[in-house]
């Protein structure tokens, strides 16, 4: 079969800037160790100061939603029972634990009123470790009786500022997940300023501080980064080493203090079978990435006292699939398009198979329905079917579970981000649709080399992961409201990328037969910083007047009803 490719030699503009001819680059021993110590020292400087960039932003970020706490409720010069009554509903019930731990006569006690605790559900004693996600509470609670703070610093200011603290590494962590994807700090510098001009669909950490997702979402953040490195091409044994001990320990600190750890990995786990289906990730990789998974749950159920809802989790009887499945399909990366196809469909219905067998199993052996709400909820949701159940109900009635306001999308298109996004999401799915079938065609390997030759070169794994991983939390969120926190704060990642990447500039200028190195370089620099000072032109107002609004607390019945529940209970004691 006859095919048309690029010249590789020729006397044209683009085959001489891209292919120079031995001649030019004939040089003196000398020059060419010059040239290759000066571009050893740019890179230094280059992550030098993107580096102190990214911490300069993330400490920015705390320091502003402290701020913004601070001017809304005047924290500061509100008395002890006002500041947490500030926490609305779970959140302090959440900080009461903390409160508690801190007061109790030593940690052994603390603990044994947590193993123990008769105060939370009437008539009943439970286990709050098993429970809930307040190892983080506990974690702080110690932190604070260990380290001689207690004299300037008050236990509630110690906590919410862990928490403002957190959200420091969850911009360094976005920043840092952007650089790697572009090759260029610009690139987390636009997704940082957008995940702060766009904070009100980013964040609600700084009037919901004690809620699970924010101790979770900046963990996960650092998790995504540390996928996007592992999945880069050419790593040494030691830096993958690194790098898998950095995502076990993000997943197993996500997993640990929030209660939807598994749906959201589930959701991860999936984006790594369809792209290994498609041949787009390393399977070796993908073996790891499944196993921290699973013993970093594992982890997580022994320190919830076995917790029945973690051990009947679809996502450890689907990851526990596909690692049978691939024991017992051999093969399956082989031969022609049809060929494929036909194992490829066989494949997924092995693993749905087995992922329903397990679980079912599982569920039967040790008489689990602790999760069996969330389905119900999930099937009343999508409309099939009506249910009695009460949580379900519950979830129902919540509007942060219903669907994703139409209105959120001005917002962020106000920023420019929803506008960029939408279009590098087109481009890179359309990439990653020809990728996939090229995969599954099974041409000779040097014709399939030579066709695949520009499109590996736009689509590299970490990029195909971080598109999936969009595509797949997007859906998401726009069917549960309470979860868009996942897919905005990815998605100031995934536009600052398309935006400063040289891959998606090469393609649209070739597309368009106006490509040359340079004038990619020109427009992969040029088009960030004019966003950025659109973005700084439109928004540094409006956030100094939000800095300079002052507000306060004020809820005399509750705090009248606090002191008077305090009141009776020392009655009762006496």
């Amino acid at each position: 079969m006859t095919t048309v490719r690029q010249r590789r030699v020729g006397k044209g503009t683009e085959a001489a800037e891209d292919q120079p001819s031995e001649e030019k680059n004939a040089k003196p021993d000398g020059k060419i160790l010059s040239d290759h110590t000066g571009g050893k020292l740019w890179n230094v400087l280059s992550v030098t100061v993107g580096g102190i960039v990214a911490i300069s932003l993330g400490l920015l970020t705390s320091v502003y939603v402290a701020t913004l706490h601070e001017n809304d409720l005047w924290f500061s010069n509100i008395k002890e029972v006002e500041r947490e009554i500030s926490f609305r509903t779970e959140c302090g019930l959440y900080y009461s634990y903390y409160k508690q731990m801190i007061q109790a006569a030593s940690i052994q006690q603390g603990l044994h009123g947590l193993v123990y605790d008769n105060k939370t559900e009437s008539v009943r004693t439970i286990n709050i470790l098993e429970r809930m996600n307040v190892y983080q509470e506990v974690f702080l609670s110690i932190l604070y009786r260990i380290l001689p703070i207690q004299q300037y610093l008050e236990p509630v200011y110690f906590y919410i500022y862990t928490l403002f603290g957190l959200q420091a590494v969850y911009v360094i962590a976005l920043y840092v997940t952007s650089w790697l994807l572009s090759g260029t700090w610009l690139s987390g510098l636009l997704a940082a300023c957008w995940y702060i001009t766009n904070r009100i669909d980013t964040t609600r950490v700084e009037f919901t501080i004690p809620l699970r997702e924010n101790w979770a979402l900046p963990f996960f953040a650092v998790q995504i980064a540390a996928i996007t490195y592992l999945l880069r091409t050419h790593l040494q044994p030691v830096q993958e080493r690194l790098t898998l001990m950095a995502i076990f320990i993000a997943t197993f600190l996500f997993s640990l203090t929030w209660q939807f750890n598994q749906f959201m990995m589930l959701i991860q786990a999936l984006a790594l079978f369809i792209l290994d289906c498609f041949d787009m990730l390393p399977t070796a990789k993908v073996t790891w990435l499944y196993t921290i998974q699973i013993s970093g749950l594992l982890l997580v159920c022994v320190l919830q006292f076995f917790n029945s809802m973690i051990l009947g989790s679809l996502l450890l009887s689907f990851n526990a699939s596909v690692l049978i499945t691939r024991t017992i399909q051999k093969n399956l990366k082989k031969g022609g398009l049809l060929n494929r196809l036909v194992k490829l469909i066989l494949h997924v219905l092995l693993v749905l198979c087995f992922t329903l067998l397990i679980n079912k199993f599982i569920k039967k052996i040790l008489n689990l329905e602790s999760d069996e709400h969330i389905f119900k909820f999930l099937k009343a949701k999508f409309g099939f079917g009506a249910t009695r159940d009460f949580d379900a109900n519950l979830y129902l009635c919540e509007e942060a579970f219903g669907l994703l306001p139409l209105n959120t999308f001005s917002r962020l298109s106000d920023t420019l981000l929803f506008c960029i996004y939408v279009f590098v999401l087109f481009l890179m799915t359309v990439v990653a649709v020809i990728v996939a079938f090229r995969n599954l065609s099974g041409s000779n390997q040097v014709q399939l080399m030579e066709k695949m030759e520009e499109c590996t070169i736009t689509l590299k794994p970490d990029a195909a992961y971080n598109l999936i991983h969009t595509v797949l939390f997007g859906c998401l969120a726009l069917s549960t409201m309470r979860m868009k926190y996942l897919w905005t704060s990815h998605m100031c990642v995934f536009a600052s990328f398309g935006l400063c990447s040289t891959e998606i500039w090469k393609l649209i200028l070739k597309c368009i037969h106006l490509y040359t190195s340079r004038r990619t370089h020109v427009i992969k620099y040029s088009i960030p910083i004019i966003t950025l000072l659109y973005i700084s032109y439109k928004f540094w107002p409006g956030i100094m007047d939000e800095l300079s609004e002052l507000r306060e607390f004020y809820d005399p019945d509750t705090v009248e009803l606090m002191n008077w529940i305090k009141q009776q209970e020392q009655h009762a004691h006496l």
